[in-house]
């Protein structure tokens, strides 16, 4: 839903909503709702909307009927998947409404905002994760990574059976650019990592 040149530069909250729902309406329900001979039947899709805040934002307001006034108050966290889950034939979410600090949505969030803030610390320098998994990686025990360390740690975490944190490709990204931009003699401390 790219407007050419003459385009305008900037636009309000409320005419992104107007741009987003369009693209809604005309676009992404049809491939979840009508379109045919695809490899999945309609009632098993599932489509997955990577976007900027505010076009998460105009979305949730759409489908959870948000007033007007109140859709600058959604809260839209970075990086964190809602899941809403639609009847076929109305094309409106199942789920009833929950109420949390965010308000009250049929989303499902797959992080709920009030713990977005925990993980983040236990991400961030120093948080628990962080050192969980510099500690695992650190074989030698010696406060220190060498690239050969952080590849092989790369490698269990890419293991089949390696649990949930492997499935998280976030810190297996992170891990990997940090072996990519090493040398082969190079180590990163616990505070560099």
């Amino acid at each position: 839903y790219y407007l050419p040149p003459p385009a305008p530069l900037t636009e309000s909250l409320a005419d992104c909503q107007r741009r987003v729902v369009t693209c809604w309406e005309e676009s992404i329900s049809n491939a979840l709702f009508d379109e045919e001979d695809l490899p999945v039947p309609p009632d098993e899709r599932t489509i997955m909307v990577v976007a900027h805040a505010n076009t998460i934002r105009a979305l949730m307001a759409h489908f959870d009927d948000v007033e007007e006034e109140q859709v600058p108050n959604l809260y839209v966290p970075n990086s964190v998947p809602i899941l809403y889950d639609f009847c076929r034939a109305t094309r409106k979410p199942v789920e009833e409404k929950l109420e949390s600090a965010a308000g009250t949505s049929h989303a499902r969030w797959m992080l709920s905002p009030e713990n977005h803030h925990h993980v983040r610390k236990a991400i961030s320098t120093g948080g628990m994760l962080t050192r969980a998994l510099f500690d695992a990686m650190d074989t030698t025990r010696d406060g220190a990574l060498c690239r050969t360390e952080l590849e092989a740690g790369i490698r269990e975490l890419l293991r089949p059976d390696a649990g949930p944190v492997a499935r998280d490709c976030v810190v297996v990204d992170v891990a990997k650019k940090c072996a990519f931009e090493m040398s082969p003699e190079e180590y990163i401390s616990y505070e560099e990592f």
